[in-house]
């Protein structure tokens, strides 16, 4: 019997994956959580074979974070993510924390029970295109931006002119002009709306 913690922050979407897993006679639903930190608490307590995790978990430690503090554990329980949101970025950082695959929760029931049965025998999870993005991603890892890239980025994408940037950061438009220019370069591109365009389509904002 391969036991599970479900962890999610809509009660809703957790009621039905109960309803799902426990009509499968090979599983046993051992708890759920609604955040990564009473995730934590639980596995700590419970001792899972695998944590099926959403990857947005409201406010406090998001999926990954939460996936290496969970593989950090000893013993440490497989992590499966099942979760509505398939940026590479975001497929990426979950294997990277340690994660043994990563599910869409658009997947049929039997798909999802499969998939926590091969995480609990240490084997990958991954749908075949997915596999083949988070191949090609480690081949070609995405740019590394620095935190105050990230923010003069994110104050880009809201519509926010140098100068609007600038006083919010507590720099100069000079500063601003040449972030942008290390940004324009890491990313690949001579546009503002094509930094946006890359930055929201890679999740790095």
């Amino acid at each position: 019997m391969t036991t599970v913690l479900l962890v999610d922050d809509h009660p809703v979407v957790r009621s039905g994956l109960r309803a799902v897993l426990d009509a499968a006679e090979t599983l046993q639903i051992v708890g759920e959580a609604a955040t990564g930190e009473e995730a934590l608490a639980l596995t700590a307590h419970l001792r899972p074979d695998v944590v099926l995790c959403d990857l947005r978990l409201g406010n406090g430690i998001d999926g990954i974070q939460t996936t290496a503090a969970l593989r950090a554990l000893d013993p440490a329980p497989a992590v499966l993510i099942l979760t509505t949101f398939d940026r590479d970025a975001e497929i990426l950082g979950a294997i990277e924390a340690g994660a043994a695959g990563y599910l869409l929760k658009e997947v049929d029931p039997d798909v999802i029970i499969d998939g926590i049965q091969r995480a609990a025998a240490g084997d990958t999870v991954l749908a075949p295109d997915l596999a083949s993005r988070v191949l090609k991603g480690m081949r070609s890892p995405l740019p590394r931006l620095t935190d105050r890239e990230i923010d003069v980025l994110r104050l880009l994408a809201t519509g926010s002119a140098n100068k609007e940037i600038a006083r919010a950061l507590f720099v100069t438009e000079a500063t601003v002009k040449s972030h942008l220019v290390h940004i324009f370069t890491k990313l690949g591109v001579d546009s503002r709306s094509r930094a946006i365009h890359v930055a929201q389509e890679t999740g790095l904002i």
